[in-house]
């Protein structure tokens, strides 16, 4: 009996009519794929008449550490018993204003004393 010769290569023939076929098709889609957006008309902005009183204690934190109410500069050891008058009045909870270069420490010691005045709602924005 004669062995037969094993099949050693590869009939890339298929693959590359395979190949063709894809190329075919995406040179047929990329032409379509280049659409303009769609054109919306945006609604115009209006501006509200009666500007109403913030209700949340703004509170910023300077990059040094400091810290203002109102653009009243209030020591450290003061932040509670302020935040705590304003509560009263303010509704809405803390928002904490930050420099780019305010320690998280200042951050932190500002959110104990909101937690501790009892505000529950503390918002924090960077500026």
């Amino acid at each position: 009996m004669k062995k037969r010769d094993s099949f050693n290569e590869i009939n890339i023939t298929p693959l590359t009519d395979i190949f063709l076929v894809l190329l075919i098709i995406m040179m047929v889609i990329a032409p379509m794929l280049d659409q303009q957006g769609l054109n919306l008309m945006v609604p115009q902005k209006v501006e509200s008449e009666s500007q109403d009183q913030p209700k949340t204690i703004n509170i910023l934190v300077s990059s040094n550490g400091t810290y203002s109410i109102d653009e009243r500069q209030i020591p450290e050891d003061r932040l509670l018993f302020e935040i705590q008058d304003r509560a009263k009045q303010f509704k809405d909870g803390v928002l904490i204003k930050t420099e780019d270069d305010a320690t998280h420490g200042a951050v932190v010691k500002v959110m104990d004393a909101a937690r501790n005045a009892g505000v529950t709602n503390v918002s924090l924005v960077e500026l």
